[in-house]
């Protein structure tokens, strides 16, 4: 082997070796890096007081639409699932019984109405035989007696024939509200006696809430408080006041059901489940801090204040947790800079370094 093939061997063996030397001299050099956080300033905000459950939806307008009139059913003019307006004729009866009635009862009132006017004219004839003393006054009398019997035979008639009339026009079914069909419980064909339903109709205009609030809220709930309520169907929430709740207390959950009115809300669905959030006070001025900024460690929950870069241990006294903040109690001021993301890896008197982005705000 020559003295080149020699050298090139020692070399390539000598290469690893002087990796190894650069990086130590590498890591050395480096500087131990500081944990990174974020910062938030704690601040005042106001904070309800509230309370959450999870009820059901109940129209209070979802009438069932029923014969007034026994009679043969001829037409279904709404199907279930269309959308019907107030007064809009939905379902037909056969009305031939009751226009032969009515037509009876218009000649009856026609004949009563002949007769009437034939004794007021004997009535009137007959006066001027009485005052020549033609007739007696007796005879006079029984005229007038019998134009009276005639007036009232005559009124009777004429009710019997409204009455007819108005049974008539109840063979044209109307939509009593503004709604949709939610049932169809008859055909055409099918004989239905008074009372018996025809079709079902809902509406969504006006909804019910029904919220099972626990029992050891009875002292706090009373009508007017306010309650904000969502549900699944509809993006947009709602906004109502406690109108009332039932005076006993649910046998099977142990729940007060408070109840709370919902008017013209688009989207909202009898049936649907509701979440509703009713407020029962309010902390004005609460100092507040990011839920990332909380910290449990063996001396309790605490927050990290950040002065001259340095992470100072605070341990704080929490109230309530609401809307991803948490309200602090007792242990930090408000206009402190406390560390928020990053705060749990960080122990007392640790040296942080400020994420920038943050640090501009």
């Amino acid at each position: 082997m020559s003295a080149y093939r020699v050298g090139a061997f020692a070399l390539l063996a000598l290469l690893p070796l002087l990796n190894i030397a650069c990086s130590k001299k590498e890591e050395v050099a480096k500087p131990a890096s500081l944990p990174l956080v974020s910062i938030a300033t704690v601040e005042t905000a106001r904070l309800e007081i509230r309370e959450q459950a999870i009820g059901t939806l109940e129209g209070i307008m979802d009438p069932t639409v029923a014969a007034e009139v026994p009679a043969r059913v001829l037409r279904i003019l709404a199907r279930p699932g269309q959308v019907v307006k107030k007064g809009e004729v939905i379902a037909l009866l056969d009305a031939q019984d009751y226009t032969l009635q009515q037509h009876e009862a218009e000649s009856e009132v026609a004949r009563l109405e002949a007769l009437l006017l034939n004794q007021q004219r004997n009535v009137e004839r007959n006066q001027k035989l009485v005052e020549k003393n033609f007739i007696s006054q007796n005879a006079l009398d029984d005229l007038e007696t019998q134009q009276i019997a005639l007036k009232r035979q005559l009124e009777g008639a004429r009710s019997r024939l409204a009455t007819i009339t108005h049974n008539g026009n109840k063979t044209r079914l109307l939509s009593p509200i503004d709604g949709k069909v939610e049932k169809q419980i008859v055909s055409p064909g099918d004989y239905v006696k008074v009372g018996d339903p025809i079709l079902q109709i809902i509406s969504n205009q006006k909804l019910r809430a029904h919220l099972p609030f626990p029992e050891n809220l009875g002292s706090k709930l009373k009508p007017g408080l306010t309650v904000r309520l969502k549900t699944p169907t509809a993006d947009e929430e709602a906004e109502g006041v406690l109108r009332e709740f039932k005076p006993v207390i649910g046998s099977n959950n142990r729940a007060i059901d408070v109840l709370v009115d919902i008017v013209d809300q688009p989207g909202w669905q009898s049936g649907a489940s509701v979440t509703g959030d009713i407020i029962l006070g309010e902390y004005p001025a609460a100092l507040v801090v990011p839920e990332q900024s909380m910290v449990l460690r063996p001396a309790g929950e605490v927050v990290y204040v950040i002065k001259d870069d340095v992470a100072q241990q605070r341990i704080v006294k929490t109230g309530m947790y609401q809307d991803g903040r948490i309200q602090i109690l007792e242990g930090l001021q408000a206009g402190e800079t406390i560390a928020v993301d990053g705060a749990a890896f960080l122990t007392d008197q640790t040296r942080v370094q400020i994420q920038a982005q943050q640090a501009q705000r």
